[in-house]
């Protein structure tokens, strides 16, 4: 079994602000990305694992945790995992820099490397 990775072009480091969320697509997937302090710049699904669901782009992030306000979640931006006491994943993918350009890889697992 073979999997097709797909890269896509999402935009210039300058265009994601440092904490503020964006609201991206690539391919078929609506993606919240976000660039942390630190300048690291992660993308998850925007899709929250809530049972009822809602966007992750207008969380809050702090480090490499992104914070949701309306259910007071507090989700892992490198793995996806939700932190506990609560439950749950959101899809986390790859997001690799060439230059000021940011690419972001989707797979068919969705995992982050």
């Amino acid at each position: 079994m073979e999997f097709v990775k797909e890269v896509y072009v999402i935009g210039q480091v300058q265009d994601f602000l440092p904490q503020i969320g964006r609201v991206v697509v690539a391919g078929n997937v609506e993606l919240a990305v976000f660039r942390t302090s630190d300048g690291n710049i992660y993308a998850v699904e925007n899709r929250n694992p809530h049972p009822k669901g809602g966007p992750l782009a207008e969380g809050i992030v702090s480090g490499k945790y992104l914070y949701d306000p309306l259910y007071d979640w507090k989700i892992d931006l490198t793995t996806g995992e939700v932190q506990a006491p609560d439950q749950g994943r959101v899809a986390a993918y790859e997001v690799t820099l060439d230059g000021e350009k940011v690419y972001v890889s989707l797979t068919g697992s969705a995992v982050r490397s």
